[in-house]
């Protein structure tokens, strides 16, 4: 049995897929959702539901008797209170139910900068959960994407009508990039092979070296139009996020996030890029994701 959280989101929502569509013989699947309405129907028929959130720990164990393999991802919530609570009210679940002899195997979704992140805000929670989950044991892989190219999907209407792709990365330095569907491949793949063991990272970047220049560069191509660069300091970022609902804590968790990845160079260039894992290149993305969604908007 394969547990599957954040069946709706972005990756999750694609590893189901990925799982269902796996040849004849594989393992069930059963998913943890909040609202099982929010599911296909072409979904719901074809796995066990469990209805609920993953931070409960009823709900949880429910979810993970007699399953051997989660895939694992804490949700990003604007409205927590705080990034390493919100982090921890997940993860501490998980670890309770493997430790009890739950899961033999767990695929996260966590970040690049290991050993190089330091007061990175949600990419120093995300990385204390891989340490959380590790220590119990359990046979585990942590994929490590950079920056996804989902967020782009954020500014349709800026680089559509304004021409303009707004950024907190300083504007000559690369930023590695992924793309969403990569993470949920290589999720499926770990998933359905129940021969590995141990602990590692799994790194997932595209094969672009990029800077936002040059990121507004592939937009203006893709777009037929001029695409500028405008770079937004963390703490204009900040306030923008608290106009639109974040609490103060995961705004500043954010800014915390940026201003680490400027100054420590946690997506940047010296970080390998995996186009094995990751064969998705921006421009690709541009072309069959994110334009096709603008024209739909």
């Amino acid at each position: 049995m394969i547990v599957v959280t954040t069946p709706t989101g972005q990756i999750g929502r694609e590893v189901v897929t990925r799982l269902l569509d796996a040849h004849v013989g594989s393992a069930p699947v059963r998913v943890i959702v909040r609202d099982p309405a929010a599911l296909t129907p072409q979904v719901r028929e074809r796995v066990e539901v469990v209805q609920g959130s993953h931070a409960d720990p009823a709900v949880l164990k429910e979810a993970c008797q007699d399953a051997d393999r989660v895939f694992w991802l804490v949700p990003p919530t604007p409205g927590a209170d705080s990034v390493e609570g919100h982090f921890r009210a997940f993860t501490e679940p998980l670890c309770e139910v493997v430790e009890a002899r739950g899961p033999g195997r767990v695929v996260a979704v966590s970040t690049m900068g290991r050993g190089t992140a330091r007061s990175a805000g949600q990419i120093s929670a995300s990385l204390a959960m891989d340490d959380a989950i590790a220590a119990t044991g359990v046979h585990y892989r942590a994929l490590c994407p950079p920056s996804l190219m989902e967020n782009v999907l954020h500014q349709i209407a800026s680089v559509r009508d304004a021409g303009v792709f707004s950024t907190t990365q300083v504007p000559d330095r690369v930023l590695r990039l992924c793309a969403t569907r990569d993470v949920a491949a290589t999720a499926a793949r770990l998933l359905l092979d129940d021969s590995w063991t141990g602990q590692e990272d799994v790194p997932l970047a595209s094969a672009d070296d990029l800077t936002p220049e040059g990121v507004a560069g592939v937009l203006s191509e893709v777009f037929d139009r001029p695409v500028r660069a405008r770079f937004e300091d963390s703490a204009d970022h900040r306030a923008r996020m608290i106009r639109f609902g974040a609490t103060e804590a995961w705004a500043q968790g954010l800014a915390d996030m940026m201003d680490a990845q400027n100054a420590q160079g946690i997506y940047g260039a010296a970080q390998p890029t995996t186009p094995d894992l990751a064969p998705t290149g921006f421009r690709q993305w541009c072309e069959e994701v994110l334009k096709p969604a603008a024209l739909r908007r």
